[in-house]
């Protein structure tokens, strides 16, 4: 069993989805159940939502490894930044 959520950066859950199959894409909840996200904000994901991008919304998501290569250091300084902000929505849970 699985749900997506959206919170902000203080912990507070901001919107939660059905219960799903563990099984499910997080892609695929989020397309048959749409969420209305205001306007400018900046959407932290994991590469679990590759392809999901709201309109008007800045979307930050770590960089996935080529196929072969290694990834930059401006990269990996990059999804360390995300995966600190994605933490939080962890710690919103729990």
């Amino acid at each position: 069993m699985k749900n997506n959520l959206l919170s902000t950066p203080q912990k507070r859950v901001l919107w939660l989805s059905k219960t799903c199959d563990g099984s499910v894409h997080d892609r695929k909840i989020m397309d048959e159940q749409p969420l209305s996200l205001p306007s400018g904000i900046t959407l932290w994901q994991d590469t679990g939502f590759l392809g999901y991008k709201p309109e008007n919304v800045t979307v930050k998501m770590p960089a996935r490894k080529p196929k072969g290569k290694q990834l930059s250091d401006a990269q990996k300084k990059e999804n360390k930044k995300i995966s600190g902000f994605r933490i939080l929505v962890e710690h919103a849970i729990g």
